[in-house]
């Protein structure tokens, strides 16, 4: 009887013990797996771009007899990677949607368009954008005519809608295809008298912002 009751306690004690272990291990485990998680998050996740733009842009064509015409957008990249992350360039076509032709533009610089400070060259050059991890950075850019040969003349003349596209070159390029953003804003009136000194607006319909993510 002594001896039965000594093996239930021992048995008992083995799997107290054996439970504890199992417990040990699982918490090892489950905290193994956390840090993993804490160092990707932190240290090893790759760049993440995400690209946003208001509901309002602006556009000008102040010389007469050119072809040049320059759009001016808000944008706002962040990147929700742990890795640095760098925007080589930004490229910008409009389509009008009653022609269907369209016009490409690229980034020239950064800052509020007026004459004024066009005449002074009061802007930054457009230059690539490097974003630490977890970090975002806005800027208003500047978008000029790809040169002579880009027609028509002027795209945007008419008080219409007219369809947007952003494409972002960043240097994952090599391993996926760039973000592109598409959007349509509309001219509401227009008076190239305001060109002297100022711009024009351009509206969304429905007031939203519009917000683009990287492909993986």
């Amino acid at each position: 009887m002594a001896e039965d009751l000594k093996s239930d306690g021992e048995l008992s004690e083995r799997k107290r013990r054996l439970g504890t272990a199992w417990v040990t291990t699982l918490f090892s485990a489950v905290a193994l797996l956390f840090s993993a998680y804490s160092l990707w998050e932190s240290r090893l996740k790759q760049p993440d771009l995400r690209v946003f733009v208001p509901s309002v842009i602006e556009y000008t064509a102040p010389y007469q007899n050119n072809n040049f015409e320059a759009i001016i957008v808000p944008i706002t990249i962040s990147n929700e990677g742990a890795r640095t992350g760098t925007v080589l360039s930004l490229e910008l076509e409009v389509s009008d949607p009653k022609t269907n032709l369209t016009k490409r533009f690229y980034a020239a610089n950064f800052g509020r368009w007026t004459m004024e400070r066009t005449r002074s060259g009061a802007y930054q050059a457009f230059a690539p954008i490097a974003l630490a991890g977890y970090s975002s950075r806005t800027e208003t850019v500047q978008f000029y005519t790809r040169g002579d040969e880009e027609q028509p003349p002027q795209i945007i003349r008419e008080t219409q809608p007219y369809r947007f596209t952003i494409t972002m070159r960043d240097v994952a390029d090599d391993r996926r295809a760039p973000a592109t953003l598409s959007f349509e804003r509309e001219l509401r009136q227009y008076d190239a008298r305001a060109f002297t000194n100022g711009t024009l607006w351009l509206f969304p319909k429905d007031w939203h912002a519009a917000r683009k993510v990287a492909a993986p």
